[in-house]
């Protein structure tokens, strides 16, 4: 894996500008904060984020993946103002589980989700060295 940084770019805070990577690849859904019963045990948004992280990367452990492994995230919140004032114990979060590996990513706020309690989905991509 290979974290691209334009020479004389700032480098970005919490994320990759570009990651090149061979390997095998493993995608996962669209991911939200609930239980393995379908169950949202938090109705704020780090406890959801929380684990929704536990669950991408049990996800990603099915096929021999770890945190360190993603190169890209793609992030859909409900609300961006609700995402701004919980940033730094989202990032808190994402360090305790995922650790300082900041892969390419992208915010985007959206209307709704379709599970309607979720307040954060996340896609992941990861590639695995072969």
């Amino acid at each position: 894996m290979k974290f691209l940084q334009p020479p004389g770019w700032h480098r970005p805070k919490g994320y990759s500008n570009g990651i090149s990577a061979k390997g095998r690849l493993i995608f996962t859904a669209g991911v939200v904060g609930w239980d393995e019963e379908q169950r949202f045990a938090a109705a704020d948004l780090p406890g959801q984020f929380r684990q929704l992280l536990l669950n991408t990367l049990a996800i990603l452990a099915e096929d021999g993946a770890d945190a360190h492994n993603i190169v890209r995230m793609t992030w859909y919140v409900v609300n961006r103002d609700d995402y701004v004032a919980n940033l730094s114990v989202l990032g808190g979060i994402y360090r305790e589980l995922i650790g300082r590996h900041y892969p390419t990513m992208a915010v985007v706020e959206v209307a709704a989700l379709v599970e309607h309690q979720a307040l954060i989905e996340i896609e992941t991509i990861a590639v695995v060295p072969e």
